[in-house]
């Protein structure tokens, strides 16, 4: 499978709407379809006669002891130009006069046949997308036989222009060489091929120099054509090399910013470290990093790759114990992966929970901070999850969390997680009842940073968190000949939104929306101890109307 997906060409694929199957194509045993793999060694064959045909049919012209053969040509017909280049003109003429090549017309029309150059380039654009090739030295190839080919062609038709000018003497090499022509094929050719080399590379040790008005209007030409030539070449060789080197470049650069910056608003050096670790660890894992390599392949794969790589990680969470495969794979499929250096911190305390986190590889250490003193909670290792006590409840996270070395870990999002929750809600109960579970046994530190946690667990028949808000609501709706919407959680405060308190206050109530202002009123107050008479949203604005609060709202009640 990898051999196959690894040469497919765009040349070689149908069009859009077309049907192609093996079995439908009642070809014969010796015919090979242009859809079938063999075609391709067919394709390389046909170059390689090209490339002979190119290189020979310019000696041709040029050097008449050359022309004493012909080559049969096999090819595809494939309108004028193509079939006309497959006409083997010097075997015509011996037919019609029996000698090879007595007129220059026929050997004009035999350059035709370098009309069929286009296979050498479809063969190099098809070597260059196939990854069981090296690109570099694809591309490279290609150079080189280009300029082999300028070479070649320029050197043969210079010594083309000295062959037939009258005197000789008055020509290039017959300045030098008097009976050029009775030199040999070789001889000329060697001596044309050097011309052409020194030429476009510029050098001209001066032995070789025009003689003639037909001799200068070409050289000129040339050493035009050469500029070009020199400057793809060059061109070409500069983004091979750079592009070897240009994640470097990025990295260096980055770095320099970030240390610039650093030192313009004089940061501590602490500071410095994190930001220089953290931008070494980003380019060092950038092949690592999932969505990067993801983001362009069908919904199909990226599933199955998230589940090869953190089903396993997952299914060992505390959280995710007993639930059906079907959530998990879609849990898994919702996954990010992140790498985080030692010494940074993944959670700030206090933050709005957007993520929670299952670490994969490494150490975290879970903190909270007391009048600006730190204080250590506990320690989390592979497969333990951090941020999922923020999310569940929907509160500004209670702890931070910092790693100890360098960590990996995986992420779902807040909003992401609900959703799976609400439409499974029977595996949303296997969730709550392992997250009640969890809470019963964290250690004394912890729980005395979640004030509301004892209140919760001293109830002996405590249900699901979602499930007890809605009952609640349900009570205090029936109480009030109303009837909770069920659909939309907020969250409600007792102080005004520019008031900066401490201790439980802060965490707020989760509670689901009811129908009215008043019946928000009645609720809040059998929630807060305390009767409001106004709604203010964070920004300090009121509410008028409740349908035009959203999901996870904070509202605070005075």
């Amino acid at each position: 499978m990898k051999n196959k997906s690894a040469s497919v060409s765009s040349s070689l694929l149908p069009a859009f709407g077309t049907v192609v199957d093996d079995g439908d194509l009642h070809l014969k045993r010796n015919v090979i379809a242009p859809y079938d793999r063999r075609y391709r060694w067919w394709q390389t064959f046909l170059v390689g006669l090209v490339i002979y045909s190119a290189w020979a049919s310019i000696l041709e012209l040029t050097f008449d002891k050359a022309a004493n053969g012909v080559l049969l040509y096999v090819t595809r017909f494939w309108l004028f130009i193509d079939v006309a280049s497959t006409i083997p003109f010097p075997l015509i003429n011996k037919i019609l006069i029996d000698e090879w090549h007595t007129g220059q017309v026929f050997s004009l029309l035999n350059l035709l046949r370098l009309w069929r150059l286009y296979r050498v380039g479809e063969l190099f654009k098809r070597l260059e997308k196939d990854i069981r090739f090296s690109y570099f030295w694809t591309r490279l190839l290609k150079l080189i036989c280009v300029t082999l080919f300028a070479v070649h062609s320029a050197g043969c038709f210079y010594y083309w222009l000295a062959a037939r000018h009258k005197p000789s003497e008055h020509t290039w090499i017959g300045r030098l060489i008097g009976d050029f022509k009775q030199k040999g094929f070789w001889h000329g050719y060697i001596c044309s091929i050097y011309w052409s080399i020194v030429t476009l590379t510029s050098v001209g040790y001066g032995e070789f120099y025009s003689m003639n008005e037909g001799e200068k209007i070409f050289n000129s030409i040339y050493m035009l054509f050469n500029m070009g030539l020199i400057a793809y070449i060059i061109g070409n060789i500069t983004n091979l090399v750079v592009q070897s080197v240009v994640k470097t470049f990025a990295m260096r650069d980055s770095i320099n910013e970030v240390m610039r910056y650093a030192s313009k608003n004089q940061l501590p050096e602490g500071m410095r470290e994190q930001m220089l670790a953290h931008m070494q660890l980003k380019f060092n894992t950038a092949e690592l990093q999932q969505e990067e390599v993801l983001k362009d392949l069908p919904k199909a794969i990226r599933s199955s790759i998230a589940q090869h790589l953190f089903w396993k990680t997952a299914e060992k969470t505390y959280l995710f114990q007993g639930v059906s495969d079907d959530f998990l794979s879609q849990l898994v499929s919702e996954m990010k992966a992140e790498y985080f250096p030692p010494r940074i911190e993944i959670i700030l305390q206090n933050e709005i929970p957007t993520d929670f986190y299952i670490l994969v590889s490494g150490a975290v250490d879970v903190v909270t901070y007391k009048n600006g003193t730190e204080q250590f909670l506990s320690n989390l290792e592979s497969a333990d999850m951090a941020g999922e006590i923020g999310v569940i409840f929907n509160i500004p996270q209670p702890f931070a969390v910092r790693t100890k070395r360098l960590s990996q870990v995986i992420r779902i999002s807040n909003h992401q997680f609900k959703q799976m929750v609400q439409s499974e809600s029977r595996d949303g109960k296997i969730i709550i009842a392992n997250f009640m579970e969890y809470l019963r046994g964290l250690e004394k530190d912890m729980l005395q940073e979640l004030p509301f946690l004892t209140e919760l667990l001293a109830d002996q028949n405590v249900q699901p968190t979602a499930q007890n808000e809605e009952k609640q609501n349900r009570e205090t709706m029936d109480s009030t000949d109303g009837n909770p919407t069920g659909t939309i959680q907020v969250i409600i405060y007792g102080y005004h939104p520019s008031k900066k308190t401490i201790s439980g206050d802060r965490l707020g109530k989760l509670i689901y929306l009811p129908n009215s202002i008043a019946d928000l009123f009645n609720l809040a107050e059998k929630k807060l101890g305390k009767r409001g008479s106004t709604i203010l949203m964070a920004d300090g604005s009121e509410v008028e109307d409740l349908s035009a609060l959203r999901e996870n709202d904070h509202l605070f009640i005075v």
